[in-house]
This record gives C-alpha cells, structure tokens and sequence, in this order.
C-alpha cells in the first residue's frame, strides 16, 4: 500500500485541530493525576524554525504522549516569548510596528509547530506582548514593589509590616534586606514627610529604584544584559557599549541567594546547571573589613575570604566606578584617573571579570590606614575589580593572590611577604603548611583557623571589621530603555515612585511616531503623545500644560520598560489558568498543577532564566500566592542539532575563488555560503548559482581542481547566518513529520548534540513504509483476528519492556533503533494478527503520532490513538522455552545442541553423552569433564 504521508498527516493535524484533542482538563473536571510538561519559552524570530529548534520540543511530546497513554491528565502548553529587542531594531529600520512583526513571525511558528504534530493544549496559547498576559506581569511587579524581605522570617512580606515595624521600633531590631544601612528611631520616622519616608521605603522594597553601573549602548539607545555584549559590543548589531551609571529599577534576587542556593539539593536537574548557579550566586565566607582613607572622614570596605593574609596588605585595589574615587584622587594624579575611568568604561564587566592576561590600573595618589598596624597603603584603581561585586573595593595581598601579585608586579608596588615563602615564583595561595611571618601577633602561627579567628576577634574589637557571608550574584536590573517590552505602571510625583492601583491595570504601550529615544535622550516611550498618568480621573493623559495648577494630578509614567525576562519568569504559572481575568492564576488550580514535572530546554539559559523564574516562584509562594516554592521539578538539557556548513576560498583582494584542495597555494578569506548552493548531496559548488547568489559575486572567477569547484565542510551550530540551516517544512513534505520526529530522536542521545544529514531521513522513511505496510496485504487492509504465535508475542514484549524503559529514561534513540527490529522480524514472519498490530501502533504513537492515528482508525477505533492505555509488558512471553547451547570440545565450539530451558545441569550431562555428534566427535574416548554453564554453553574436556 502506497504511504502517502502528506494525505495522512493533514487529515489528523485537522482532526486534533477541530476536536482539540490535547486539551488538558481543569481539575475541577478532572479524576486523572496530574502531568505537567514544559518546553523552554520560544522566541518568534522572523527566520522561523530549523530542524535544530524542535529537537526538545519533540521529546517532550513523546514524554507527554506517553504520560497520556498512562492515564495522567497532561498539561503540555504553547506560548511565545514575544517581546524583544528584534522586533524593536526592525521597527526602527523599516517603521513597521512590533506589534504587527511579532504577530507575523507567531503565525509562522504555530503553522511549523502544528505541521510537526505537536501535541499541545492550544487553548492556552498565551505571548508575553498581549495586554491581557502582560496585566498580571504588571501586578506581580506592583506586589514586588510593596514588598520586603524580612531575614527574621527569612521570606519576602508585605511592606505594610515593615512600615507597622518601622513606626513602633524605627529600624531597632529590624533584620532586612536593604540597599544600604540606615539607623532612625521611631519618633524619627514619624516626623519624616511622607517623601522622605518613600526614599526610605525604596531602601527596603523588593522592586526598587537605584544609581546601578550598566551595559549602555547609545546606538541602539538602550541597556543591555550581560549576555547581550560580546567583546565590547552589542550582540545585536555590533554598536559599542560603555559602563556608565543610571537610575534604575532593580529586583533584589539577592535577598533569596541562599534560599536559591539550598533549594537546587530537591531539584532532579543536571549536576552542571547546579554548578552553572552555585558559581553564579557564589556564595562564600570571610570578612568585612574596614580601611580608612587617610586625611579623610571616608572609610573604604572590603570583603575578603582570607582576613588572615591583613598583614600582607599591599595597596588598596578600587574599581574605576567606585563612588569614592572623586573624592579621594589627588589633584596631580586627576588627569590619569580620569582618562582611565573612560577607558575602562568602553569594556563590559565580563570581559573586566575575563581578561587576565592586560593589566592596567592607575595610582590615585591617596593612601589609606592599615586597621590593625596604621601603615599607610597606596589606594589604585584596576579595571579586575567590579563596582557591582561585593564593596567594589579589594585589599590586594600579592603574596597570596596571583592576580594582586602580577598587578603588584606590573607597577613595581612593594610587596609585604608574610609566609615563609619565596615569591620569586609568584603568589603563595596554599592554606596548608603555611607559617605566618612578620605579622605581629602572628608570627609563627601554622593553623590557618586559628590565624583567621585571631585577626576577626581584634578587628571586631576595635569596630574595624566583622564576619560576613558575602554572594557574588547581584540585584537583578530591571530596566530596558526600550519601546518594545512591558511598561512599568509606576509614576512620579516629586520624583518618588508610587505604582498604579491594580484597577488600571493593564497600562498599555502607547502609540509612538519613532522607536529610538527622544531628543533629549529619554527611552522611547518619551515620544508617546499621552504618557502622564491623571491620579483623579485614574487613566493616562497627555502632559498638563501647566503642571503647577492647583488641583492638577497629572504625573509622568516611567519611561523605561521591563527586561526580556519578566514575561518569561512566571509564564509557567500563567498556563495553569490562562483565560482569567481576575487572577494570574486561581490558587486552587495552581495548587493542582503545582510544579512543572518536565521540562526540556537548552543549557543557555542555565543562570538567567532559570535564576529568576526561581526567584518569582519563591516570592509569589512566600506571599501566599501559589503553594510550591520552586518552579521545575525535573529538566532536560537537550543537546544541539549541528549543521554542515559550506565554505570557498577567495584569493584576498580579488573576485576569484580557489578550490579547497588548492587553497593552501594562497593567501586566502574563508567565506560561509548557503548550502543550497552545493550540487545535491557532494561538496561540489554549482557555479552558476553561486553567481547568481550575490551581486558581488556575479563576475566572481574559479580556480578548479579537476573541473570541478570542490566546497569546504565543516559541522557547526545551526545558525542562519552560517547559511547552513535546514528547514523542517521541506523535510515535512518531503518525508513526512512523522519521519522528521523519528530521525531527530533517532541522530543519537536527548543531551548530546548531533550532525544533521539529510540522507539518514531514507532509512527512517524506508521503516515507516514497511511498518505501515504490515497492516496491508497489496493494497487491501488486512488485519486477522488470529491468535498469535509465541514467536509474535514474544517480538512485541521485548518490544514493550524496551519502549517503556527507554521513555522513562528519556533514551529516545535506542527505541526507535529498537522499533525497527521489532518491525522487521514481524514482517518476516508475515505478522498481521489484531493482538501484535493493535498494541504496536500504540507503541510507536508517541514517536509517529500521525501514522499511528490513521492505523488505529483503519483498526475499527472512533477514538484518538492517544489516550489508549499503554501496552503492559508480559515477561512470560520473553521466557525461553529452549536454548540452543554451543557445545565445544576443550575450549573450541564444534556445534550447537537444543535443549529445553527447564533441564538441570545433571540432565543436561546426561543427554549431552547420548548425542550422535558428541559419540562421533569423542571417536571412543571418554569425556574427562563435562562443564555445563546453565543457559550459556557446555565444554567437554577429552
């Protein structure tokens, strides 16, 4: 019977699509267990999707398959992460809104996304750029905004009790997380005007507003994410960043760093992901410790984990944004500083925190005092030291810390050497056989412990320093001075912030003329017509012509917009209750569906993404919100699908190319083409297409080796700018998704990455024609009601136990390996019995979902292949009844013997002796032994 797959898997797609087949039950409806599985939030790029991009997506929809088959009520939903900085710079270019972008690039997802025959519950379809998700992404901000972190009770509250505290205790007793100490009493707080108290407030909130260093990047008018800079420039674009200062809103994640840090013990994730976090969060024990700056009242603080290397304080390292380098730098060294501060300011903190190997710094001429002995150490400026990490301030102890010894080394500073160590080799950095030397009280001393406790009692005595837990992860920066993201519903008044009540909500992106920011270099939003929020008529409205007329309420709204990641640190909850309009999620339905049992996504996002979507989970369930603490209970890195890329040789400063095998005769530029360009499946450049590609190319002249134009290979990431992507719509018609689902599974383990090669899809497209076909005799459906042999039932069992292990183990690959066995021996035995058919298309349905809905159709079923109980195993089918043993004679096999599986080793003996080939190959002699090794072999020593 012809496959025609393209006819079968429109059918089905349409039937799922009418039927809404995989929509999950709320649980009001609804007596399964719950399932819930999740796949990472995708991006809609205008380029659409690769055959890498379904990679996860298609294992977790034979997971949630699967978990259907088993009787689960599966949650496996669909969304898009649809605000972003593309969008943004095409609308720039073009004039074209985001909007109308983002909706463009959706439609052609979901069309690819359902052509794959994806099982998702589309009803709940949700994207972070429509009003009606972005409303409740506004209030989760709204209750960060008037909340605290209470350290006492270690979870975030209601600011309300903070201010309850405040009034009868002012900060007496107070244990928060704050942005800097503050000291009043209660009748203090009572007196301040009720500005003073916000700015108060704003110290403690768990969304607050505060000068931060920043990626800025003034061609593209915005803030960029760490991620976002690549070697000092925009990812996007290639524009230059600079470090520079802005109020900003910021999250404070920090307040949960340990609560993060404790929570990833519970989680079945990779020990990599784990490490990737506790790296970032960083989290390490030592001391706080005090400088004073010499002919000043000011006070320079560090942290350091070795406060018993203070003896071997050598000069004071600060970062170039430090807020005391204005003040302290010496009027001869005021030129040097400030050229520095704006050199540095050019390089993003990654690459500071990489480059180990350029030292620079500059001396600002003043010197601080030593806490314990009152030397004077000079006070430098390096670019290895971050405003934002710890105090960004760092005590440098050359003889203990490599990179304070070359830095030492670089600007000829003394060194203080207080180990008896020789430092011509470099930093000593050992704890253990340490002898401390000139050092005061302890010199002598051996034992690191009771060298670190010595030092920690004095300082702490004489208010010079103290123990800390220090994190080198940092409050999370909340501001984007983009138009495309979602408005933060704050306005000023005085220029304190005051959020918009709920009610308002949500307050919508207003139409702007342009997308680049104003021409006083407000965010885009500052070109919005109406952009001031009216406190009496509650709804925004344009600038007051007269902002000092008495009774006018009418005040700006912020300008900036949320970050990337705000939608996508809760859009997990969102799915649980995607239509309501009164809550982000019911209570009792977000109790339901809980945690995310699964889910699958690529490792990039293994410290932001995953870091704030913990956060928000810990904080909505520490404010009562939600009953779970942690969002993802097991996630699966998948690994990459890799493209084989083309390259040709162009001979530098001409128009002529040069084939691979010659290349090395010249000097040469290495150039990605399109690998639609080659001639069909060799490495052969077609020439004429490849003039015809670019312009530039039209008049191009070949060097050939053997007539022939011979391409350079080479597998890499799949990428549309190495030209080597391939599209999953052309396999789809070609070969079917069914095809494509089996072979991406089939290219080798979930976790690993994988070259593509179109050629493998024949083999698996040649499987699915012959598992298609046993159902047919010709072109006639024929299936029997006959009872099935042994031998039948026996290919299906193995075929169960392995299936079900496999999926359980998430080693895809080796079932469909697995799938092609069974299929073959059935066919071989001309299998067409109902009991081995029906319960193999249950099989292979999560992996050829198309296919097996039209077998089980065609097998008399009205209902879906996909909530049919999965096949259980039988193990006494997989029972040998007799085993073939191979007999040898001293150690070599001669021949095989059948014998029934029931026999013992003493009746095997005694039949073995009786067997007309043992008597011939024995020729009268007696057997010396006779070993007999159950189910495996028989040796007879002669």
């Amino acid at each position: 019977m012809f496959y025609n797959h393209q006819e079968i898997e429109k059918k089905w797609q349409k039937y799922w699509q009418e039927h809404q087949t995989f929509n999950a039950s709320q649980p009001t409806n609804s007596k399964k267990p719950k399932y819930y599985v999740l796949d990472m939030f995708p991006y809609p790029s205008g380029a659409g999707l690769h055959v890498g991009h379904p990679l996860g997506y298609i294992a977790s929809d034979i997971y949630a398959r699967f978990k259907r088959h088993q009787g689960y009520n599966v949650l496996h939903p669909v969304g898009y992460d649809s605000f972003g900085l593309p969008a943004e710079q095409y609308a720039i270019q073009t004039g074209q809104h985001p909007a109308i972008t983002t909706k463009e690039n959706i439609n052609r997802y979901e069309q690819q996304l359902r052509k794959i025959g994806f099982s998702f519950d589309w009803s709940r379809e949700l994207r972070t750029s429509d009003a009606s998700y972005y409303k409740w992404t506004q209030w989760i901000f709204i209750q960060l905004f008037h909340s605290w972190y209470n350290k006492a009770n270690d979870r975030a509250e209601c600011i309300s009790t903070l201010v309850q505290h405040l009034e009868k205790h002012g900060t007496e007793g107070l244990f928060a997380a704050q942005s800097e100490a503050l000291d009043f009493s209660a009748e203090q707080w009572k007196a301040y005007t009720e500005t003073t108290k916000q700015e108060i407030l704003l110290n403690y909130r768990m969304a607050y507003r505060a000068e931060t260093t920043v990626n800025w990047c003034p061609a593209l008018g915005t803030v960029l994410a760490n991620d976002e800079v690549k070697d000092g420039k925009s990812e996007r674009g290639g524009y230059p960043v600079f470090q520079k200062k802005m109020m900003q809103w910021s999250m404070r994640i920090t307040a949960y760093s340990d609560r993060l840090l404790k929570g990833l013990e519970g989680l079945d994730w990779s020990e990599a992901v784990k490490e990737s976090q506790r790296n970032w969060i960083g989290k390490s024990e030592g001391a706080s410790v005090k400088f004073k700056v010499q002919g000043t009242e000011e006070y320079i603080e560090v942290f350091t984990t070795r406060p018993d290397t203070i003896f071997g304080v050598s000069f004071i390292t600060l970062a170039p944004e430090h807020q005391l380098v204005k003040f302290i730098t010496s009027p001869e060294q005021k030129q040097a500083v400030e050229e520095y501060i704006e050199a540095t300011s050019k390089r993003s903190e990654r690459e500071r925190m990489a480059d180990v190997k350029n030292i620079s710094g500059v001396f600002t001429g003043a010197y601080a005092e030593h806490p314990i002995t009152q030397e004077p150490i000079p006070i430098w400026l390096g670019d290895y030291v971050l405003a934002g990490y710890g105090t960004g301030a760092v005590m440098a102890v050359p003889c203990g810390d490599d990179r304070d010894y070359a830095f030492a080394q670089h600007f000829n500073i003394s060194i203080k050497n207080i180990f008896d160590k020789d430092l011509s080799d470099g930093a000593y950095t050992n704890k253990e056989g340490m002898i401390y030397q000139n050092s005061d009280f302890l010199n002598g001393e051996t034992d690191f412990n009771k060298a670190t406790d010595t030092v920690l009692k004095y300082l702490e005595s004489h208010n010079a320093g103290k123990r800390q837990t220090n994190y080198r992860q940092r409050d999370a920066i909340f501001s984007r001075q983009r138009y495309w993201g979602e408005p933060v519903p704050v306005y000023y008044e005085d220029g304190v912030p005051y959020t918009l009540p709920v009610s308002a909500l949500p307050l919508e992106l207003p139409e702007v003329e342009k997308y680049l920011p104003t021409e006083d270099g407000d965010p885009p939003l500052g070109n919005a017509k109406a952009w001031y929020w009216d406190e009496i008529n509650q709804c925004v409205v344009p600038a007051p012509q007269d902002p000092s007329k008495a009774g006018d309420r009418a005040f700006p709204l912020e300008l900036s917009t949320m970050p990337g990641w705000a939608g996508s640190s809760w859009y997990f909850l969102r799915y649980m209750d995607a239509h309501n309009e009164d809550s982000f999620c019911d209570k009792a339905i977000s109790d339901y569906w809980g945690q995310v049992d699964l889910y699958i996504g690529g490792s990039e996002h293994a410290t932001g993404h995953l870091l704030y979507s913990r956060f928000w989970t810990m904080f909505l369930y520490d404010r009562g919100f939600i009953s779970h603490s942690e969002p993802f209970q097991k996630m699966i890195n998948q690994g990459m699908i890799l493209g084989m890329s083309a390259f040709v040789y162009r001979i530098e400063g001409t128009n002529q190319f040069v084939s691979k095998g010659l290349s090395k005769d010249y000097s040469t530029q290495r150039i990605h083409i399109d690998i639609s360009l080659l001639k069909g499946t060799s490495d052969e450049l077609d020439i004429e297409k490849f003039k015809q590609w670019r312009k530039e190319f039209n008049d191009a002249e070949f060097i050939l080796e053997d007539g022939k134009y011979i391409t350079e290979r080479e597998v890499e990431k799949m990428s549309k700018s190495k030209y080597n992507v391939v599209n999953p719509d052309d396999i789809c018609e070609e070969y079917g998704a069914d095809c494509l689902r089996l072979y991406e599974m089939f290219l080798g383990p979930l976790e690993q990455s994988k070259p593509w090669n179109t050629q493998g899809l024949s083999g698996v497209y040649g499987f699915l024609k012959k598992f298609y076909n046993l159902y047919f005799d010709g072109d006639a459906f024929s299936v029997s009601d006959e009872a099935p042999t042994k031998p039948e039932l026996k290919v299906l069992h193995t075929l169960i136990k392995k299936v079900v292990y496999d999926i359980e183990h998430f080693s895809f690959n080796t079932s469909v390996s697995q799938f092609m066995i069974a299929v073959n021996e059935l066919q071989k035995m001309k299998c067409n019995k109902r009991e081995i058919l029906e319960p193999l298309a249950v099989l292979i349905s999560p992996y050829a979902p198309h296919l097996c809905e039209e077998l089980w159709s065609l097998l008399g079923h009205s209902e879906s292949v996909d909530f049919v109980p999965f096949p259980v195993l039988n193990e006494s089918y997989l029972v040998e009844d007799e085993i073939e043993y191979p007999v040898s004679f001293n150690g070599k096999m001669r021949f095989k013997l059948p014998f029934s599986a029931a026999l013992s080793k003493e009746e095997i003996e005694a039949l073995v002796v009786k067997d007309e080939r043992v008597i011939q190959q024995l020729n009268g002699n007696q057997p010396k032994k006779i070993i007999v090794v159950p189910k495996k072999i028989i040796n007879i020593v002669v």
